[in-house]
């Protein structure tokens, strides 16, 4: 990518936020050096790098990449033998416990939660230094000093230091602490000098204490004496820093090797540690825009949905809908200046560059960029004085770079194209070069004031018009792309609202051409048209959510409905054998009665009429079988065709076979509801003559149809009280357990009215506005007792 594009499409801009999310130096390298790539494969693994990260941060939060330093510097100096400093080794340390902290972060994240490949991949190659990590903790703190725990040998000189400290302090004080020194001492404190403990004297009483000076004072008032009789102290003192520092360079040169035995596995380390580092600050960046992770095509196709320039605030930006290289190669757009256009351009190219650079981009999720050879852009004023080039010059000295290099693996962004010179001769010039490169195959965004190219696009295939729409009333434009509509004038009418006499205004009209009437007119139909479009295209996503939702409703109701039938069929049977049971037993004691009798009284009745009779009580009572809705394999071959009537087994319901919707699963029709059913779930009643499938929208009555809902829009209040009235008279017949009825908003007297009726019914049990996807308060969902 030319460097001059990047620096037009603001790239370097999102580079310099980007690195506000670095955590180290590692990460702020690869982010200044972040570029766009044109090979595809890489593309897609940057994408996959920067998704992983962005699956990690979304779960944990957080990641740990604190305590990791650039070490590759004392790494080299240690493989040549340098001594490295306790700093240095501290910062290895740190880097080496960071990297041991991500390893394990990563592979507990992987069994938790997903398989992160890339990042698994990179922690795979981090080799634990676990030794070097301990060996420099136990003899280098955090702060770079080297402790006593270092060695044995340094323990025991820093004992005896501290002990010979003490005691030359102790003698010093003494010495001040004395009535005589009050006078001889500038002041009464035990000071060093060269590593010498030493006593402030005046001038003079220099000769009073011998010994050493080591300094005096900026007046030479005073002298800083070291004692005659603490010199020997002071030198043995000497002697055991000298031994302590012997000590401490051969503690760190056996640091130093150590680290140069692992050089290898650190510089892998520390290229790991970069790449991951890299990685969640794309990551971050990617939270801070709200970005997604864009599909990648190798066939010029860019689909954005949503689509925001990352460089504008968030709650400013007004979010775009783009598509080109798939119906259409070319758009030109169109529309007053501070419209949008140049946004527009911007918004696709550095979409493209991001995408190309591994970034995810701001748009919405399902969004779709290309991987282009080369972007190419010419935008804004260039003018250059030095070199007395006009605007159009300037323009037309990058277009002709273009031109020279442009290929069908191109995407080209032309900002107000031909303009700067005579507009019919600079119109002809734009739809020229347009066409030229519509015959090299590339994919072209281009914006201009001629009305000459709103007709470009109706005339050449695979070109398409779009504009930046404009708000008449508050004479502002609202930033939004309406592709497939080119921009119309809007003169006469902000001039008229600004106060411009009407006689003036219709005398310009009247300059005008009728064909550029016709224009005009065929674009603000085409708004509107749009415009009621996009209302139509919400109203009927409303609905269709209002159906699946109310569809979802009612196949959860039948369901409920099915099971608590056959729990009531199961108890009634129960109460009902329990009532023959009573009746049996009473019928056996009328017939020991009736034996007795004929025993005892010699009556006439004969003992098959009276074991027939038993059978026949016996036989009254019912089998009791409890349902059984768990799906039992079938036992027959029949093949299923559409048209079968089944049983399905996990509700004990029959039903119609509709289609086959895959290789084991049927859509069946069960009453008014039509569900997916596995076909181990079916058992195969008979093949009955195809009957017509009931629609899902009306459930049927007794002897008639009744809508779920009623629709009182336009209705008159009286009207619409009836209607009412009726409506719930008839949805109550038909048993159903929720209706909806249709208000509207407007003024709210229809709506309280309703509610009113609705509030006062013996019949219902309770009232509430739709949801969101039922209509909001335009509706009354109705629940019956």
């Amino acid at each position: 990518m030319q460097e001059r594009v990047l620096k037009i499409l603001e790239f370097n801009k999102v580079k310099e936020q980007l690195l506000e999310h670095v955590s180290s130096s590692l990460g702020r390298k690869k982010a200044i050096n972040i570029r766009p790539s044109t090979d595809y494969e890489e593309v897609i693994r940057r994408q996959e790098e920067t998704d992983e990260a962005v699956t990690v941060l979304r779960i944990k939060g957080n990641v740990p990449l604190g305590g990791i330093f650039d070490i590759r510097p004392h790494v080299k100096r240690a493989v040549i033998g340098g001594m490295l400093s306790p700093q240095e080794l501290s910062q290895i340390s740190s880097t080496i416990h960071a990297s041991r902290q991500m390893k394990r972060f990563i592979e507990e994240f992987d069994e938790e939660e997903s398989s992160l490949p890339i990042l698994l991949g990179y922690t795979d190659k981090i080799i634990v230094l676990a030794d070097l990590e301990t060996s420099i903790r136990n003899a280098v703190d955090d702060n770079g000093e080297v402790l006593d725990s270092a060695s044995e040998t340094l323990r025991s000189l820093r004992n005896q230091l501290r002990t010979k400290e003490s005691r030359v302090r102790e003698r010093l004080e003494s010495m001040i602490r004395s009535s005589s020194a009050q006078k001889m001492l500038s002041d009464a404190i035990v000071t060093i000098r060269n590593d010498r403990f030493v006593i402030p004297v005046k001038q003079e009483y220099r000769g009073h204490y011998g010994g050493i000076i080591h300094d005096q004072s900026s007046s030479g008032q005073t002298l800083f004496i070291e004692p005659a009789s603490i010199v020997q102290l002071n030198n043995e003192l000497q002697g055991i820093r000298v031994k302590e520092q012997q000590e401490i360079e051969r503690i760190l040169i056996a640091l130093s090797g150590q680290t140069a035995e692992n050089s290898g596995e650190l510089e892998t380390i520390v290229d790991v540690l970069g790449e991951i580092d890299f990685m969640f600050a794309k990551a971050r960046y990617s939270k801070r825009i709200k970005a997604s992770k864009p599909k990648i095509n190798n066939e010029g196709k860019i689909s954005l949905f949503k689509a925001r320039h990352p460089l504008i605030p968030i709650d400013e930006v007004v979010a775009n809908d783009i598509k080109l290289g798939d119906e259409y190669s070319t758009i030109v757009i169109t529309g007053p200046n501070t419209g949008g256009k140049t946004v527009t351009l911007k918004t696709v190219g550095l979409c493209t560059l991001m995408a190309q650079a591994g970034l995810q981009i701001p748009a919405l999720d399902g969004s779709e960029t290309a991987v282009f050879g080369n972007v190419y852009a010419d935008i804004g004023d260039e003018q250059s004085i030095e070199q007395s080039l006009s605007t159009f010059s300037s323009h037309m000295v990058n277009i002709v770079d273009i031109l020279n290099q442009v290929d069908f693996n191109s995407l080209i962004l032309f900002d107000e194209l031909g303009a700067g010179t005579d507009p019919q001769e600079g119109a002809a010039l734009a739809i020229s070069i347009l066409d030229e490169v519509y015959k090299r195959g590339a994919r072209v965004i281009a914006t201009t004031h001629y009305p000459e190219l709103k007709a470009y696009g109706y005339n050449r295939e695979g070109v398409i018009n779009a504009s930046v729409e404009f708000d008449i009333e508050t004479l502002s434009p609202t930033y939004k792309l309406l592709i497939g509509v080119p921009g119309r004038s809007n003169a006469f009418e902000i001039s008229k609202r600004l106060g411009l006499n009407e006689t003036v205004i219709e005398t310009a009209r009247s300059y005008i051409g009728a064909d550029t009437n016709q224009v005009e007119n065929m674009i603000a139909s085409l708004e509107e048209s749009r415009r009621q479009a996009e209302a139509d295209r919400e109203e009927a996503n409303d609905f269709l959510r209002s159906a699946e939702k109310l569809h979802n409703d009612l196949q959860k109701q039948m369901a409920e409905f099915y099971e608590q039938k056959d729990s009531m069929n199961e108890k009634a049977a129960e109460k009902a054998a329990d009532i023959v049971e009573k009746a049996k037993a009473e019928a056996e004691e009328i017939i020991r009665d009736l034996r007795k009798m004929r025993i005892e009284k010699n009556a006439e009745v004969k003992e098959h009429e009276l074991i027939e009779a038993k059978k026949r009580l016996s036989d009254a009572a019912p089998q009791i079988t409890k349902a059984n809705n768990k799906i039992r394999p079938k036992n027959n071959k029949h093949v299923f065709e559409a048209g079968d009537e089944v049983k399905v087994l996990s509700f004990g319901q029959k039903g119609h076979l509709l289609e086959k919707v895959s290789e084991n699963e049927w859509q069946v029709q069960i009453g008014i509801l039509k569900m997916k059913v596995a076909e181990k779930d079916l058992e195969y009643v008979k093949s009955p003559k195809p009957v017509e499938t009931k629609p899902v929208a009306t459930v049927k009555g007794k002897d008639f149809h009744v809508s779920l809902e009623l629709d009182l829009r336009g209705e008159r209040y009286e009207n619409a009280l009836l209607r009412v009235e009726k409506y719930i008279d008839d949805a109550l017949l038909a048993g159903y357990p929720r209706v909806s009825i249709i208000h509207g908003k407007g003024t709210g007297a229809l709506r309280q009215g309703v509610q009113e009726y609705l509030r006062n019914h013996r019949s219902v049990k309770k009232i509430r506005f739709g949801e969101a996807g039922e209509g909001g308060t335009g509706v009354t969902i109705v629940e019956f007792k």
